[in-house]
């Protein structure tokens, strides 16, 4: 007897708006650096009060100025509420990936959006691929 099938549920689509702890996406855009400080996980938090980087300020800076092409190799930068909608191309250690960013991207890394290693697809085993395939019945 075959065992039964197992069926994956499907995540429902999101019909009302994002929220973050409460605060809308509009909401934690108008917040102060020193208001988000108690809503944001603690690495988020430690990265913050520690202060930014000369590199993470210019990124800021060109993110608040409206720059459409922005570019980074800063893969530890924390996504902040007012880069939310924008696209920015993130370096993965080969090329840059363009990532635009969801409300549910708050408070996440950069590099998380960017991956550095892609998923492995082994070919099937053919002529002369190893002496195990020798015996593979090839159609």
């Amino acid at each position: 007897m075959a065992a039964p099938k197992k069926t994956q549920k499907r995540m429902p689509r999101r019909r009302e708006e994002f929220t973050y702890r409460g605060y809308r996406i509009d909401e934690l855009k108008a917040m102060g650096t020193s208001e988000l400080l108690p809503l944001m996980p603690a690495r988020a938090r430690r990265k913050i009060v520690r202060g930014f980087s000369r590199g993470e300020e210019i990124l800021l800076t060109k993110v608040r100025k409206g720059d459409e092409k922005i570019r980074t190799h800063l893969r530890e930068m924390i996504v902040m509420p007012e880069m939310v909608g924008k696209s920015i191309e993130i370096y993965n250690g080969k090329e840059f990936m363009k990532v635009e960013f969801q409300p549910e991207s708050v408070f996440h890394y950069l590099g998380e959006f960017a991956l550095t290693r892609r998923k492995v697809a082994h070919g099937s085993a053919g002529i002369g691929a190893t002496r195990g395939s020798k015996y593979v019945p090839l159609k």
